[in-house]
Formats: C-alpha cells, structure tokens, sequence
C-alpha cells in the first residue's frame, strides 16, 4: 500500500506518492498564476488551483502500481481562503496571504475587539495577511459574495470537498486563519460573533493525523486512487513540513530555505509572552500530536538571488541556457567563502517577522569601487541570513533555545548555502534526505493514521540525514561582531523615509 501527500502552494501544487517505508516512488506538480489587482489584492483562480491537483494526482498515480494509493493528507498555504455556494461553487478567486486590501482593518479592528484577548486566543498578532481580515474586507466591499457563501474554505478543506467529503481543517491550518482558540482547539465563539460568522460556514476542525472522510468513489477511480481512500488532516504548509523533515521534539528546528525563508521550531507547550507577541512571533498546533510550532521568516527570502539573477545575472542565464546548468548554481559559485565587509538589510519586500514592516527599504552599505561580484553575492545571503539568527535570538530570550536547523528546499542543494546559514546563525545545519518536506509530512501522517504507528516513530524512520555541518569557528567573532551592527542597521534605515 503507498501514501499520497499533496502540498498546496500560492505558485504550485506538488504530489508524491511514498511507500511503507517513506521511499518517494512518484512526484508531479504543477503551476499557477498569482493574479494581482489594482487595489493591492493577490489572488489564486481556485478552480484552476484544484484542477492542477487533481492533474498532479493522476500523474502520479499512473507511475505507480494501479489503485496501489490507500491514504493521503494535505499540506497547504496558510490564510488563503475560496468563499463557495450550497452546491460548493467558488464565488470568488481565492485572498491569498500577499494580498494586503485588509490592512487598514488589521489596524483597526482589533482595537475595538482589544488586541491583547486577541493574541491570547488565537497566538497570533494582527496583519492583513490572515484570513480574519480579509473576511472583513470582504464582508464590507463583496457583500453579494459574503451573503451568498455557504462555507469559506481554506485549500486543505477545498481540496476534500471537490473529493467529495465534508471538510475537515488540522487545527494548524485552523490557526493560521486568526478565527481559531490554539488553546481550546475550536473556532473562537467570541472571534466569529465579533465579526457575525456562523461556525457552521467553516470547516470541522481535527487534530492533524485525524479521519476526515473518503473520496468519493468515481472520484477515487478518475484520479487513479484505491476504491476507498481515505483522507486525513494535515495542516499548514510549514508544521508538516517540519514533521517530514524530522522536527518532532524541542531545540531543533526546519529551516525552508527557498522563496521565502522561514524557520519553523517546535515546542512542547504554548507560551503567551509579551516578548513574543511584540516581535510577531506566533504560537500554534504542530502536526505532531501535543506539541506546538512558531514560524520566523523573511518574505524577501530567496527572492533576494532571483533579484540577483534578473538584474546582474545576464551572462549565467546565458550560459544555463547554451550548457542546461542551474543559472543560481553558477551565481552561487562565484560567491566569496569568507565573511563580506558589506552589510544589507534584505527588505526587498515587506520584512516578515520580527517586525512586520512594510515601508522600510532594504539598504546594501559599505560598497566601494573595489568590491568584487563575488563579494556582493555573498552579502545579499548574509542579510537574509542574519534576518533568520535575529529572530533565533528572540526565541531564545522568550525560552525557545534552538541548537540545530534541518535545512530544506532549493537553499539545502547547495552545500555552500547550507554552509553560510551555519556560520552566520551559529547553529548545526543537518541536511536530511528529504525533497518535499511538505508532501511527506502529509504523507506520513497518513500512514500513521492506517498503521496507528505514532509519526514521531515513522519521522526517525523516514528521514536521514546527509550531512551535518557545524559553524566555522574562525568567523563566530566576526558574525557576532557583525550581528550586533547588522541590528543597530534597522533602526538607522528605519528613520530614512525614501
């Protein structure tokens, strides 16, 4: 019998079908176009983001024994949500969480609501980007659509209902919505009556790992699935990902090295501080059972190299396309591999956590006509990098000491990148044998449930490691040195108004 994990993102669907053993036999995806309004929103079609599953499905299902897939759970983006009629219809594109129309009511809602009993309901602090927001966006400028919804639906749940089950939630992807007690494991009564939101319009919340139901069996026999697949929650992307990159107890952590980079920790309790909440660093369900995540991340990310590549990179893309050679891999080699004397912030994009910063301009100082190329690059990676070990020492002040980050996604190929996230954060980088860290979290999760074997047995199973790499201790002093200027550099560009 093999298992199915789907991973549902804002540019991609992905599918991998895993064995008892947590072998990876198949793996599809398929693409997607964000679409971009005039007035600030970031959409997905969702009938198209569904299709692209259910392609990615069955061409992984034809690589495979037929009707050999029994299970399968699915991982997906946090706070996108699809509003659908009785006869489960969109009735609108999908609010993804770039989409920023409901900043002004992140501002201002959760003062008449009070922003403290909101934090300590939900572990999380007010931004446009959560669902709670773009419901009353959505509320206030769709009214047709608000009136009409008969459910709103995240992509997890979306997906089981076109498989033609009653939708389920993991209370991870529940928590991601900012309408979620993360201590009672329920939809907030106050939260929904606050903003006049029947319970009944959202999906069954369940514990990661839980039954939701079976695909309908015409369904299951188009896509290729075993007459009686059955269905279990996963949850939000980053929790499953970390269980399918082994993160399972206390003091380690994944670190999705990719478009955005986000660092998820687990822990064995919740912690409502002070100290967090004023840094934006949440509090949630992991997806292994008992325990609780946090996410720090940087939105410009990765996107800092592609920003690279685009403007400065004309002559690798030339080459990537004459020899077939990854144009990122030839820009990372010529990287220098000791520490810049260049200091950036990388807010490229609106910063993410700690700050949450939307106006802030990114800044690369200390330029002089003898830096070299190789230099330049390395010092893009080093800001993202010490975004990360910023948001590390938070943690660590709030009681969250994270001593080892499982390195996964685009970044993790790279032994070079790998290295410098080390160096610069100061902590062990283990790389386990993990492609789609997403997939096989959900994956296992759904043969934990057929097995009844507890995932934090199959994730020691599953996942190997490939190697394991300590920080240079011939640079600890000059990035400590470094990383005390690196945040006093905030502040300064922050009094700038550009």
């Amino acid at each position: 019998m093999n298992y199915l994990g789907i991973d549902i993102g804002t540019s991609r669907c992905k599918a991998a079908i895993f064995d008892e053993k947590g072998i990876q036999l198949a793996q599809a995806y398929r693409l997607y176009d964000v679409i971009f309004t005039p007035d600030g929103g970031a959409e997905l079609d969702s009938d198209i983001v569904i299709l692209k599953c259910f392609e990615a499905i069955r061409e992984c299902t034809s690589r495979v024994s037929l009707k050999s897939v029994t299970g399968l759970g699915i991982s997906c983006q946090g706070e996108a949500f699809t509003p659908v009629d009785r006869n489960g219809n969109s009735l609108s594109n999908a609010m993804v969480t770039s989409d920023m129309r409901a900043e002004s009511y992140s501002k201002t809602w959760p003062g008449k609501f009070g922003a403290d009993r909101l934090y300590r309901i939900t572990g999380q602090t007010a931004h446009p980007l959560y669902t709670l927001f773009k419901l009353l966006w959505m509320k206030d400028h769709m009214p047709e659509v608000w009136n009409k919804a008969d459910k709103f639906l995240c992509f997890e749940d979306l997906l089981q209902y076109r498989l033609g089950l009653n939708p389920a939630i993991g209370w991870s992807l529940a928590g991601r919505t900012m309408l979620f007690d993360v201590s009672e494991h329920r939809w907030s009564s106050e939260i929904l009556d606050a903003i006049e939101l029947s319970r009944e319009k959202l999906a069954t919340p369940l514990p990661s790992g839980s039954l939701a139901g079976k695909v309908n069996s015409d369904i299951a026999a188009d896509l290729g699935l075993a007459k009686d697949t059955f269905v279990v929650t996963a949850g939000h992307d980053q929790p499953c990902a970390a269980l399918g990159a082994g993160v399972t107890s206390p003091g380690s952590a994944i670190y999705a090295s990719g478009t955005v980079e986000c660092i998820t920790a687990a822990f064995s309790k919740p912690i409502f501080s002070d100290q967090l909440r004023k840094n934006n660093l949440c509090i949630y369900d992991h997806t292994v059972e008992g325990m609780y995540a946090t996410i720090a991340y940087s939105l410009t990310g990765g996107n800092i190299l592609k920003w690279f590549r685009n403007e400065f990179g004309s002559r690798e893309m030339e080459e990537a396309g004459r020899t077939g050679a990854d144009p990122y891999d030839l820009i990372v080699s010529q990287m220098d591999l000791n520490p810049s004397s260049l200091m950036v912030l990388p807010y490229f994009t609106p910063s993410g956590t700690p700050y949450f910063d939307t106006e802030t301009k990114g800044a690369i100082l200390g330029l002089r006509l003898s830096t070299k190329r190789g230099e330049f690059i390395r010092a893009l990676l080093e800001g993202v990098a010490f975004e990360m070990r910023l948001n590390l020492e938070i943690l660590e002040n709030s009681g969250y000491q994270i001593d080892i980050l499982r390195i996964v996604g685009g970044g993790a190929k790279s032994n070079v990148l790998s290295r410098l996230k080390a160096d610069v954060t100061g902590r062990k980088v283990i790389v386990p044998n993990v492609n789609e860290a997403g997939c096989i979290g959900a994956a296992m999760l759904a043969y934990s449930a057929h097995s009844t074997i507890p995932v934090t047995e199959l994730a020691g199973e599953w996942v190997k490691l490939t190697a394991e790499i300590e920080p240079n201790p011939d640079f600890s002093d000059i990035y400590t040195d470094k990383f005390k200027k690196y945040k006093e550099l905030y502040k300064k560009i922050r009094e700038i108004h550009l």
